[in-house]
């Protein structure tokens, strides 16, 4: 027996969280929920608690595809079954996809006992089968491997699971409620699974002392009483539940009206939203919302809080872009389109799920001109050099528009964590061969090593007779990726120059490319005496840009001390992850007016891969980045060839192999 779930109605706060999950339950067609928040925001409780209050779904007997008897399905490998085969009710599962989870274990993958045993090739089927009519959850869903984000995707948006490997051909139906949670401190989604949430919800911990005891005391009841604490609750979640099922069955009666249409698509339109899927989306959900509210017809408060859940994650540009939606356009969107049609006399009810009140507004549309950082002039070469640390601090620069540098790779084969940007052997890249070896066991490479010796063997049965030398494993190639070490020269003399909005600039399209490449990041900064981490190594590159927005500039240049800095960073990131690769990207014009001489420090970093991004301007060169590139024995990149050309002429290692 199960142990007892926290109830989905005992949740305090979070009516946000809980609608979402409430559209998709009456109307699993709009795509799921991507929930975004900080953690101990209770995410995991309540979306493991929803199941329970999903009907219940017929199957064919037996099925292990879960088709449904009225209407099976053709290609079942199960089948086929007949249209009036005989179903079994069951409660709708919730299946939970491991952040580490193999490729076999998502789609399934040839049954290796029955292969080995009785000679013949069945499919075992994977979770996307199990998931097939229910939720598919994915904690930590930022965290997942690359090729598992390819399998979901095209899951996702097809409905059906392909399988063709080890000499197997199989293809299901894959139709599930997808759910993920995520915390984005430790780093942005890949912007095509992105999108194929329908809805997004940004949790955080309530700031009422009464409400956040509120929370603790449920939370202290349930532990002690699991089953008691659950008891009382019982009767809240039937009535959840028996108004779920009552909103799927008026949902194919509501109305979506021509004036309703014209919001929808006018809201999407002003929010720029790429696509059409945006469109869908928030139709679906203001469809939801009126079923859910015993209503035959969709109303403007329905538009109003569907685009408000569908649409945050689309708008944004970049991976920097803050999430949300700009609440005054929304309403002049609505307002200009439509509005006039509605009944006056309508009451559309609230936004949570109890009918809460309208949402309040979101945070302001980056870029705007209002919050710009002001651009003032940095103090000159000579009072930024002569002066310390803590004086004439220039007024954070902003940033130059991005560049779109080309790769930059790690040389060599390495076996980090999986990423997008170096060469390497893993576990869940694509399969290039096979190898003496136990780790991962590569089936069809064993069954041919081990046939030619079956009769010296004196095989009898139906079955292969396999040796430990017969026994090859999977030899896979992949990418990885390596943690990204910016090393910033923040001085005098860079402010002198005018060169840190380039500097920013060029730097925030580094951190683009790592966040494409699923890169951890760290950012240091050298000026005046010492050399400050400003960002230690994470996966969210998000808040290296925020601490490159506000650097400050000034005082002297203490090169060397950046380059210890970074040395002793690298030391104790090996020790906490030995097989994720560092790439340094130093970023200076190779001056140093304070410390030791910095080529003792870049004899310390170079065994590690590294590029040099030359600052220096003017028409007589000193070429001292050139200089510490050697002595880092790293490729030396001009930052002027970042802006012009957007490093075309920059081959991809940064470091030629001997």
């Amino acid at each position: 027996m199960s142990a007892p779930r926290y109830p989905f109605s005992a949740v305090a706060g979070l009516d946000d969280l809980k609608l979402a999950l409430l559209i998709n339950a009456v109307s699993p067609g709009v795509g799921g929920v991507l929930v975004r928040g900080e953690k101990g925001t209770a995410k995991s409780t309540i979306v493991r608690a929803l199941a329970a209050l999903l009907p219940p779904v017929d199957v064919v007997a037996g099925c292990r595809f879960s088709c449904d008897p009225v209407v099976p399905d053709p290609a079942c490998p199960d089948g086929p079954h007949a249209p009036d085969a005989a179903g079994t009710g069951r409660p709708a599962r919730l299946v939970e996809l491991p952040v580490g989870a193999s490729e076999d274990r998502l789609t399934g993958s040839l049954d290796i006992e029955r292969a080995l045993t009785e000679g013949v090739k069945a499919f075992e089927p994977g979770l996307l089968a199990a998931a097939h009519r229910g939720v598919l959850y994915v904690d930590e869903v930022n965290l997942l491997h690359d090729h598992l984000v390819d399998l979901l995707l095209d899951a996702a948006a097809m409905g059906r699971s392909y399988v063709e490997r080890e000499g197997v051909s199989v293809r299901h139906a894959a139709r599930f409620l997808l759910v993920g949670t995520m915390n984005p401190e430790e780093g942005e989604l890949r912007p095509q699974l992105l999108d194929r949430f329908g809805l997004t919800v940004e949790v955080a911990a309530t700031r009422d002392p009464d409400e956040r005891a509120e929370v603790v005391r449920r939370r202290l009841r349930f532990e002690d009483d699991p089953e008691g604490f659950v008891a009382e609750w019982v009767a809240a979640e039937t009535a959840l539940a028996g108004r779920i099922a009552a909103a799927r069955e008026r949902l194919p009666g509501v109305v979506l009206t021509d004036a309703a249409l014209r919001q929808i698509t006018a809201v999407c339109a002003a929010f720029e939203v790429d696509g059409l899927r945006a469109d869908l989306v928030t139709a679906r959900a203001a469809i939801a919302l009126a079923a859910w509210h015993d209503r035959d017809t969709v109303t403007a408060e329905d538009v109003r809080q569907a685009a408000r859940l569908a649409l945050p994650h689309r708008r944004r540009r970049d991976p920097f872009d803050a999430p949300g939606l700009d609440h005054d356009k929304l309403e002049q969107a609505l307002d200009e389109h439509g509005r006039h049609d509605e009944d006056p006399d309508d009451d559309p009810g609230g936004g949570g799920p109890s009918g809460g009140g309208a949402p309040g507004d979101g945070p302001a549309e980056p870029g705007d001109a209002s919050t710009s950082p002001t651009d003032e002039r940095p103090p000159s070469g000579e009072q930024g050099e002569q002066s310390g640390q803590g004086r004439n601090e220039s007024t954070p620069a902003p940033a130059d528009a991005a560049y779109r540098p080309r790769l930059f790779t790690v040389p060599g084969v390495g076996t980090g964590a999986p990423g997008r940007r170096s060469k390497a052997r893993t576990p869940y890249g694509r399969v290039s061969g096979a190898r003496p070896g136990t780790s991962g066991v590569h089936l069809m490479a064993t069954l041919r090593a081990a046939a030619p010796h079956q009769r010296a063997r004196g095989r009898t049965g139906a079955g292969l007779v396999i040796t430990s030398d017969d026994v090859r494993e999977t030899v896979r190639d992949g990418r990885e990726g390596n943690l990204v070490l910016f090393v910033v020269d923040a001085s005098g003399s860079m402010a002198a120059r005018q060169r840190m909005r380039a500097v920013k600039g060029a730097v925030l399209s580094l951190l683009t490319d790592a966040y494409q490449r699923r890169d951890k990041v760290g950012l240091i900064t050298f000026r005046g005496a010492s050399a400050e981490l400003v960002l230690p190594p994470t996966s969210s590159v998000e808040a290296g840009a925020r601490r490159l927005e506000q650097l400050p500039t000034g005082g002297r240049t203490p090169l060397s001390a950046g380059l210890l800095r970074a040395a002793e960073v690298l030391r104790i990131e090996r020790l906490r992850d030995p097989a994720r690769r560092p790439l340094l990207v130093t970023v200076t014009d190779g001056r140093a007016t304070h410390g030791p001489d910095p080529a003792r420090a870049a004899a310390l970093l170079r065994d590690v891969a590294a590029v040099v991004v030359d600052c220096e301007s003017g028409p007589v060169r000193l070429g001292l980045a050139a200089r510490l590139a050697v002595s880092l024995d790293a490729q030396a990149v001009r930052l002027e060839e970042l802006a012009v050309d957007g490093l075309t002429r920059i081959v991809r290692d940064v470091r030629t192999a001997a």
